[in-house]
């Protein structure tokens, strides 16, 4: 928008548990501010904690999670703001249903890509182990599924790269998306 001075965009981080997807998206939020962009963060636990507190998680419920972000972020993405949204977002026709809402030329998909063991030694809140013994359902990864996105606007591989190396990857495919056209 002219007044911003950036073109809107819904950046949407999708993995596994672990594998790094709020680490990235706050990274590359904090690095879109230091150049000048308004952004907002939105991830599973703002979103859980608050609006969508009412919850749980089976496959009825994980879209419904999805669906009540999809439009929050709509509404952040009409106020002119880059959006980084990230959540496990696990089944492909709800990225799509995203897609559709705020416009494909509008959505990017950042597939933070990462294998499930390790995403498991990662698991800082025991979330893993609690569902391999039973106490988490529905868990994605464990008991309930990760569809890979096909084609993502970028794959980074959060076992190969380091944070800085993945937000350097990320930083100036975004910013070509993002820039205001003069």
């Amino acid at each position: 928008m002219e007044r911003l001075q950036q073109t809107p965009k819904v950046i949407w981080f999708t993995g596994l548990s672990g594998s790094g997807k709020t680490t990235l998206a706050t990274a590359v939020e904090y690095e879109l501010y230091n150049r000048n962009y308004k952004t907002f963060l939105l991830d599973g636990d703002n979103i859980r904690n608050g609006i969508n507190s009412d919850l749980g998680f089976t496959e009825e419920n994980r879209k419904e999670n999805i669906r009540r972000t999809s439009e929050i972020t709509k509404l952040f993405l009409d106020s002119g703001l880059i959006i980084l949204a990230a959540f496990i977002s696990p089944f492909k026709e709800d990225r799509e249903k995203i897609q559709k809402l705020v416009g494909p030329e509008n959505y990017l998909e950042i597939h933070v890509d990462c294998p499930l063991e390790i995403c498991e030694l990662r698991d800082v809140k025991g979330l893993y182990k609690k569902a391999r013994n039973g106490t988490i359902p529905n868990f994605t990864g464990i008991d309930s599924p990760y569809e890979k996105p096909e084609n993502p606007f970028i794959r980074i591989s959060t076992d190969i790269y380091s944070v800085k190396e993945s937000v350097d990857l990320l930083i100036d495919r975004i910013q070509a998306k993002i820039e205001y056209p003069n």
